[in-house]
């Protein structure tokens, strides 16, 4: 069965939940879309940016010391989107929807970010496609991400901070959105993840999906053999969507979403929308969240800024309900402790965000002698500061 179906549903979940007036905008922009994706010209020239531009194939390497540390006879491999140009596997959506932008005749892009990746990456498509740029970011993360700030506007782009709500990922998102009302006719919306109305989780993830695609032909290359576990993080969703698609139709590989598990799901402090949340709409499309009685989108804390969102993409929610995607969670705590783990075992930085991933197999994960592919989505240096500031008052080493 094609998921999306025409209306952008994964089962229940998707769909489009926008005001009339970006009706007309979504319909154009999944129409181009339609006529893109198996072009010639447009393939080739994104493959040839993905290759000499971005850096692509990123190396499948396998974590001798790491593994030795997890124990169970676990063979741990790392997908090292960390390598990419600008540091995390965001790059591999900003160059396929910047060239997006210039067919649909647009020269402004607007994108939203929390941990600064995704801002990151925009400005630099931006920058190399000629496209002017304007990004939001909550007021909380432009402090928590402030060198991801600076290379934003060294790459040309303005940096625009959002006061409202909690000041984090959910609100940049709904300023993103104003704006893009404002300006829809000039302007294409550069959203970030797997998460917003139709076409949007199905772009980004055809846009994503190239890391799966490469650990299959890697993997089998140098095991003979598919993995037996995938593991990802899952914030909106779009590394592990990246990863996860490729291999949906292969029922001998475990699939696992690590959300943030944050100060603890007893607490209202996490943002573990498929594992506490329930289904409703956010930014466009109905799919699992946090929410109160009443429908009120709930706040939410994780220490990875990539991760704090109130909700996850819908074919998430999708693979969740039918099975073929297990999801947990792990605190702030043992993120942290993970991320000085690879550090010290690998010479790794991990970003935050992956390092729930990393956390999950020390932490929770109960197979043995398994091959294990963790999805290594982004580099640490934008995390430094966090991770000085959250050793020093709560786990020194």
């Amino acid at each position: 069965m094609k998921l999306p179906d025409d209306h952008g549903h994964f089962g229940i979940f998707g769909g489009r939940f926008v005001p009339e007036t970006l009706i007309t905008a979504l319909e154009e922009l999944a129409e181009k879309y339609e006529q893109l994706k198996n072009d010639p010209q447009f393939r080739g020239e994104f493959n040839y940016l993905l290759a000499n531009y971005c850096g692509r194939p990123t190396p499948l390497y396998y974590a001798r010391n790491f593994s030795e540390k997890v124990g169970h006879g676990l063979k741990i491999y790392l997908k090292r989107e960390d390598l990419n140009h600008t540091g995390a596997h965001k790059i591999n959506n900003t160059i396929g929807q910047g060239l997006l932008t210039r067919h649909l005749g647009k020269q402004r892009i607007i994108a939203e970010t929390g941990a600064g990746q995704h801002g990151v990456a925009t400005a630099t498509a931006a920058a190399l496609l000629g496209l002017e740029c304007e990004v939001f970011m909550g007021e909380e993360d432009m402090v928590r991400q402030e060198i991801n700030v600076y290379r934003m506007r060294l790459l040309g782009a303005a940096v625009t901070p959002v006061t409202t709500g909690s000041r984090t990922l959910k609100d940049a998102i709904n300023e993103s959105i104003r704006n893009w009302i404002t300006h829809v006719t000039t302007t294409h919306y550069v959203l970030g993840s797997v998460v917003g109305p139709h076409p949007f989780p199905m772009m980004v993830r055809d846009f994503q999906k190239i890391i799966g695609e490469e650990t299959r032909r890697q993997c089998l290359e140098v095991e003979g053999r598919l993995p037996d576990l995938l593991i990802a993080c899952v914030g909106g969703g779009s590394n592990s969507i990246g990863m996860f698609y490729p291999f949906v139709d292969d029922e001998g590989v475990e699939m696992i979403g690590v959300e943030a598990g944050g100060r603890g799901l007893d607490t209202a402090m996490h943002a573990a929308s498929l594992e506490s949340g329930s289904p409703g709409v956010i930014h466009g499309s109905m799919t699992y969240l946090l929410q109160d009685e009443d429908g009120q989108i709930q706040e939410t804390h994780s220490v990875s800024a990539g991760l704090d969102y109130p909700g996850v993409g819908p074919e998430h929610a999708y693979l969740m309900t039918t099975g073929r995607v297990r999801y947990d969670s792990v605190d702030d705590d043992a993120a942290v402790e993970a991320f000085h783990v690879l550090s010290l075992e690998e010479g790794i930085l991990p970003a935050l965000e992956p390092a729930h991933a990393l956390a999950y197999l020390m932490k929770k994960y109960v197979g043995e002698n398994k091959l294990v592919v963790v999805n290594l989505s982004g580099r640490g240096d934008k995390d430094m500061h966090i991770i000085n500031q959250y050793s020093r008052h709560r786990m020194p080493v």
